[in-house]
């Protein structure tokens, strides 16, 4: 993980969407008001910074990769900054009154991710981790797209994560009370060249050889020109929040 974003560290801030202004509703709602303070780990560049300063409170960023966590400090002065992973992080004594993850809860250690997050947490902290899902509006682009993979792939399809896993994870854990899933839709258009930009940020795709990843992209592009130059996204943001016990 160190180095499979940080690469495009300048294109993925450009490129990747932020996430919707109603789940800054939903989460500062649950909260019960403004928290005192908020932990965004993972980061990255600050999609989901951005929406948590809207909170009104401080903000600290745990981002384990050094040239991601330099965009995201260019970008937000006022938040403070470290440059270390989540699992070796030293929470704030007393615990965090809120902690976020916004698409990076699957890069944090899946047997001790939840029981960190509990620890790292006040009593009656709130745990708030939320990722945005890209699928596509019609059958028909997803078909073309998953026929590009394939023929690079085989017929074999990679298995995906559920879009709920977090919320399994924490109700999983016994550790969280409370906890509830929530989800939006939206549906932006993009041109065929911005849909290969945004490939080039997917880690299933940086994780590919440099040949691959070529194949790939001509192919996405000639699929998407197919039809017609344009697709539309659904993008599907899930949440998944519940606190710490009193």
């Amino acid at each position: 993980m160190s180095t499979l974003f940080g690469e495009v560290a300048a294109l993925y801030d450009d490129i990747r969407p932020g996430y919707p202004g109603e789940l800054l509703d939903t989460v500062r709602a649950y909260h019960g008001g403004t928290p005192h303070a908020v932990v965004d780990i993972g980061a990255g560049t600050g999609q989901g910074t951005e929406l948590l300063l809207r909170l009104g409170a401080p903000v600290t960023c745990v981002e384990p990769d050094t040239r991601m966590a330099a965009v995201l400090a260019a970008k937000f002065p006022q938040v403070q900054v470290e440059a270390v992973r989540f699992e070796d992080w030293a929470p704030p004594p007393g615990g965090a009154d809120m902690l976020a993850c916004a698409s990076a809860w699957h890069w944090m250690d899946p047997p001790t991710r939840a029981r960190r997050a509990h620890d790292a947490l006040a009593p009656g902290g709130t745990l708030a981790v939320f990722h945005n899902r890209f699928e596509y509006a019609a059958p028909a682009a997803s078909h073309a797209i998953d026929e590009v993979y394939q023929a690079v792939d085989g017929p074999e399809a990679v298995p995906r994560r559920s879009a709920g896993f977090a919320y399994d994870d924490i109700v999983g854990s016994g550790l969280f009370a409370d906890a509830r899933a929530v989800e939006w839709h939206r549906y932006p258009e993009l041109t065929t060249q911005g849909y290969l930009r945004l490939t080039e940020t997917f880690a299933p795709f940086r994780q590919r050889p440099e040949r691959e990843r070529q194949t790939i992209l001509a192919g996405l592009a000639a699929a998407i020109d197919g039809l017609g130059g344009r697709i539309t996204m659904d993008i599907r943001t899930v949440l998944a929040i519940g606190h710490r016990p009193r």
